[in-house]
């Protein structure tokens, strides 16, 4: 027996966005396994063969540094993990790998909140200890990316071990948003050149508007969408739900431009 019509038209708003957020993340999810290959493929090859000096075969701020083992080791693990976090950080959001593989996913997710750590910690590091950043209006915005991530990391591991897991979700997903805000800012600056027929605003050393925009809007954004995204769906109005559905789909559309950039433009030129 069919529901009457009213009910129907009542749970739309509902199901779009759900639908939005499944949108969303296959989206993301497509972008992150691109990462994922560049990294095996580019940092992971060389790696394995020993070609440490041949990190620098593309640009970047500071990779292979003659005489800087610490560093040199710390940017690889970094660089490394971060194939390993992306992935993990993808398993975590799929409601049927949760629900079918419980142990899997907690012993998933305490990989994820320790690795988030380390790499938030290694970041920081990396940025002030070893210097790798073009100016310091853009090494602020990566430090305070870190520290919410040590934040979030923090509150979530709490909601965990008193199995208060709503709060957990919600701040583990938080989490997630913070650990990919490299990945976010990739995707920005390609979506903003690709829009802008150009780098307008930007310049060598990040320091131009746009870099900074882009610099804390990277994890800024995502969160802010994620807030919204969370109280639409506590939300009863059918309005706030079919707004924010909306919002995240436009999110969604912005995001699949800026992964097609970096794809075309920044890592497949390297493959």
């Amino acid at each position: 027996m069919q529901p009457p019509r009213h009910q129907l038209s009542a749970r739309l708003p509902g199901k779009a966005l759900k639908t939005s957020g499944v949108i969303w993340y296959l989206t993301a999810a497509a972008g992150q396994l691109a990462f994922i290959y560049y990294i095996l493929v580019y940092y992971g090859g060389r790696t394995a063969r020993g070609e440490y000096a041949a990190w620098n075969d593309r640009p970047i701020i500071m990779g292979y540094a003659e005489g800087d083992l610490l560093g040199n080791i710390m940017f690889a693990l970094h660089v490394l993990l971060a194939a390993v976090i992306t992935f993990g950080g993808l398993m975590q959001l799929i409601p049927p790998l949760r629900r079918r593989f419980p142990a899997l996913h907690r012993w998933n997710g305490r990989l994820f909140m320790a690795l988030a750590v380390f790499m938030a910690i290694g970041g920081i590091w990396l940025v002030w200890g070893r210097g790798a950043f073009l100016s310091v209006s853009s090494g602020i915005p990566t430090t305070i990316n870190g520290i919410l991530i040590l934040i979030f990391a923090g509150i979530a591991l709490r909601y965990a071990i008193r199995r208060q897991i709503d709060q957990h979700r919600q701040w583990a997903m938080r989490l997630f948003m913070a650990v990919n805000g490299v990945w976010f800012f990739r995707v920005m600056i390609m979506a903003w050149i690709i829009g802008n027929q150009g780098p307008r605003g930007m310049n060598s050393t990040l320091s131009g508007h746009a870099d900074f925009a882009i610099s804390y809007g990277s994890f800024l954004l995502p969160l802010l969408g994620l807030e919204i995204y969370f109280a639409a769906t506590r939300s009863q109005s059918a309005g706030a739900k079919l707004a924010a559905a909306g919002f995240v789909l436009l999110m969604s559309a912005l995001m699949a431009l800026g992964i097609f950039g970096t794809i075309t433009r920044m890592w497949g030129p390297y493959l």
